[in-house]
C-alpha cells in the first residue's frame, strides 16, 4: 500500500512539473498577437497543445510511443458528435479507411463533390478530429464530402500519405454516380498540409482523361513549399501559436526523414543548390508579397553558400509533391479555379500570398479571403465551445458559399 502510494505521489509531482514547465516556458516564448480576438483563449489552447505535445516527447524518449501517436490518440478520445441534418458513413477504398458525408435532406439534382484532406503536418489530424469540420461543410453547402483518412508519419514517411489521397480521390471520382455527385463540380479541399495535397493532386491529375476534371481547389491556409523559411510571414510569426518554426521543422523530420543537424541550414535555405535558387526567386522571392505584408517587420536575408551534403540529403524538400508552388509555369496555368484562405498569423502565411499571385498572373481564376485576425489551425475550433474563435466560423462561411458558387 505505501508503495502504491509512493507512486502516486510522484506521478502527480511529475504531472504537476511538466504542466508548471509547459505553463512557464510558454509565457516566456510564445507569441500571442494581440490583434487575435481572444488572445487569452489563444493562449490556454496553446498551453494545452504544447502540454499534449511535452507529454508525448517524454513517452517518445522513453520509447513506449511517439509523440504523434501519443498526441493524435488523446485527440481522438472524445465521442463523435453527431449532427441529424448529415448522414455519415466509414467506409475503405481497398485499405484506406475514409468518411462520406452526405445531407439528410433529399436533392431534386445532382450534389457537388468535395474531396477533403486533413491537416496536421502529415503527423496528426485524423478523420475524427475533423468530422466537426466535414459535417458542417456537407450540411450547410449541400455537398457531398468524401474525407480521406490517409496515413502519417513517422509510422508511414512520404510518399505513403498522397499515395492514400490519390487512391482515395480516382476511387471516388469514378464513383460519383453512386454518391449522386455532379462530375462537373467536385472540388478537392484542405487545410494546412491537406491544402498541399490538394494542389499536388490537381497537378498530377491534370492529364488523366479517363476520370472527369477537378473543377476547383479550396485552400486554407496551406502548406504549399519547403523550400524558403525566410520569408516574412515566416520572420514575423515563428513563435506563434500553433505552428512555430521548432514544430514546422519536427514535421519535417518525422515526415521526410530529414536530420535534425539541418535545422538552421534550412533556415538558411542553405539546402537549395545555387543555380535551382536561381530559378526559384522568381516565384518564391520576397519582392512577390505585397508591402503591407511586410510592416511588422522584416528583414531580407540572402541566401547562404549552399551546403553540398544538405542539398544531397534534404533533395525531397524539393519534390514537387512536397512543394507544388515550384511547379513550371506549364502546370501552374492549366490549374482549376482556386479558393485560397490566408491568416495574418501564420508562419505559412505569404505560401498562400505566393502561391495566389502565381495563378493569377497565368490567368488561373483566383478567390482570396485574408484573414486579419486569424492563426494557423484556427479552422479546427469550429464547434469548440469556449476555444471556438470567430475567424472559424467566417472560414467555413466562405468555403460554403464558393462551393454554393460553383
Amino acid at each position: 500500500m505505501a508503495a502504491l502510494l509512493l507512486v502516486l505521489v510522484v506521478a502527480c509531482a511529475l504531472f504537476v512539473g511538466v504542466l508548471l514547465w509547459v505553463v512557464c516556458s510558454h509565457f516566456f516564448t510564445a507569441h500571442i498577437p494581440a490583434a487575435v480576438d481572444h488572445p487569452v483563449k489563444l493562449w490556454v489552447l496553446s498551453c494545452l497543445f504544447q502540454l499534449l505535445v511535452t507529454w508525448g516527447t517524454i513517452l517518445e524518449k522513453l520509447r513506449i510511443c511517439s509523440m504523434p501517436q501519443f498526441v493524435s490518440f488523446l485527440h481522438d478520445l472524445p465521442p463523435l458528435k453527431q449532427d441529424p441534418e448529415v448522414v455519415v458513413k466509414d467506409l475503405r477504398f481497398g485499405t484506406i479507411p475514409v468518411k462520406l458525408y452526405r445531407p439528410r435532406a433529399a436533392s431534386s439534382g445532382l450534389r457537388p463533390g468535395i474531396v477533403f484532406y486533413h491537416g496536421g503536418g502529415t503527423i496528426m489530424g485524423s478523420l475524427k478530429l475533423y468530422h466537426r469540420t466535414c459535417c458542417c461543410l456537407s450540411r450547410e453547402s449541400d455537398s457531398v464530402v468524401l474525407a480521406v483518412g490517409y496515413r502519417k508519419a513517422p509510422q508511414h514517411k512520404f510518399p505513403s500519405p498522397i499515395r492514400d489521397c490519390m487512391v482515395a480521390t480516382i476511387h471516388f471520382l469514378r464513383s460519383l454516380d453512386a454518391y449522386g455527385v455532379d462530375p462537373a463540380r467536385v472540388a478537392v479541399c484542405g487545410d494546412s498540409v491537406g491544402g498541399s495535397v490538394a494542389v499536388v493532386l490537381c497537378q498530377q491529375l491534370l492529364d488523366r482523361s479517363d476520370l472527369p476534371k477537378i473543377r476547383a481547389q479550396i485552400l486554407v491556409y496551406a502548406a504549399l513549399q519547403v523550400v524558403d523559411f525566410q520569408l516574412p510571414s515566416c520572420q514575423q510569426n515563428k513563435d506563434v501559436p500553433l505552428l512555430s518554426w521548432d514544430f514546422t521543422f519536427r514535421c519535417i523530420c518525422y515526415y521526410l526523414d530529414v536530420n535534425p543537424v539541418w535545422k538552421s541550414t534550412i533556415m538558411e535555405h542553405a539546402h537549395v543548390p545555387a543555380d535551382l535558387w536561381e530559378k526559384y526567386r522568381k516565384w518564391l522571392g520576397s519582392e512577390n508579397i505585397p508591402k503591407r505584408f511586410k510592416k511588422r517587420g522584416y528583414q531580407p536575408v540572402p541566401p547562404a553558400t549552399p551546403n553540398e551534403n544538405a542539398c544531397l540529403e534534404t533533395n525531397l524538400l524539393l519534390d514537387l509533391m512536397n512543394s507544388p508552388l515550384i511547379a513550371e509555369d506549364a502546370v501552374i496555368s492549366r490549374l482549376p479555379e482556386a479558393c485560397i484562405v490566408s491568416c495574418e498569423y501564420d508562419l505559412l502565411r505569404d505560401n498562400s500570398l505566393l502561391y495566389k499571385k502565381r495563378l493569377e498572373d497565368l490567368g488561373v481564376p483566383v478567390t482570396w479571403h485574408h484573414m486579419e485576425d486569424g492563426f494557423h489551425g484556427v479552422l479546427n475550433t469550429l464547434d469548440m465551445g469556449y476555444l471556438q474563435f470567430p475567424c472559424s466560423r467566417r472560414i467555413m462561411d466562405i468555403m460554403v458559399h464558393f462551393i454554393k458558387g460553383l
